[in-house]
């Protein structure tokens, strides 16, 4: 059974939420409070997390931020206005996908079960590494391992984040448009926008300065333009 923590201070939505989930083999774990919620992630595994927007303590995008310090977690926000801002802020701050309230449950399932199973799926790196490390100047990657470095120091990118840095850099110089990127990262089955993709491109391009690793080509779409260099030697004996 996959376990999703909700996140939200509407007790009896919690209570409906897992009396409709658990037919789909999904057990809905409630956290009336930020603080409640952030604890019971940092203590237990779960598959996913439902954020409300409107919270006691501090907001729902605070709590995002939070997670994604320390987690890749799939993140579904529901935001009470379907207000396109509190969209495009949850997506720029982590979060990967968005419901408006009131919601019909059986969307609510869905979005979850895409989510889930694509994190399951680029946790498994379905993208085949041609060669174990790539090397560009000031900048590698341990496809394996899933590490990246930047100028000496490792830095921390979400499973999609890392996915689309690996798609980019295994083919320097060759423009992906937005469409393709959706369909390797996020798969044909989920309703998305193109926007999105512009969102994950800044946040990772913000991981990776002072570099400028990721270049906007107008009406193609993106292209990685580091140039390639060569592995470190062995160290001086």
């Amino acid at each position: 059974m996959q376990k999703v923590l909700l996140i939200d201070d509407d007790g009896k939505l919690a209570e409906a939420l897992g009396e409709y989930c658990v037919r789909f083999d999904i057990q809905i774990e409630p956290a009336l409070t930020p603080s409640s919620g952030l604890n019971k992630l940092s203590r237990d595994q779960y598959d996913a997390v439902i954020l409300d927007v409107m919270l006691p303590e501090m907001n729902g995008f605070e709590v995002c931020k939070r997670i994604r310090q320390e987690s890749d977690i799939p993140i579904i926000m529901l935001t009470a206005r379907g207000d396109v801002t509190d969209r495009i802020v949850g997506l720029e701050i982590g979060a990967d996908d968005y419901l408006p309230k009131p919601f019909d449950p059986r969307e609510l399932v869905a979005r979850l079960q895409v989510n889930i199973n694509r994190h399951a799926r680029l946790a498994k790196s379905t993208i085949v590494p041609a060669d174990t490390e790539l090397y560009f100047d000031g900048l590698s990657l341990n496809l394996l391992k899933r590490e990246v470095v930047v100028g000496g120091s490792a830095v921390e990118l979400t499973t999609m984040e890392f996915s689309l840095l690996q798609l980019l850099s295994e083919s320097p110089g060759t423009a992906f448009s937005r469409d393709q990127i959706l369909s390797v990262l996020k798969g044909t089955e989920n309703e998305l926008f193109s926007r999105s993709v512009d969102i994950l491109v800044s946040r990772l391009r913000a991981k990776l300065k002072p570099l400028l690793p990721i270049r906007t080509l107008h009406g193609a779409g993106y292209a990685f333009v580091l140039p390639v260099a060569e592995p470190p030697g062995p160290p001086a004996t």
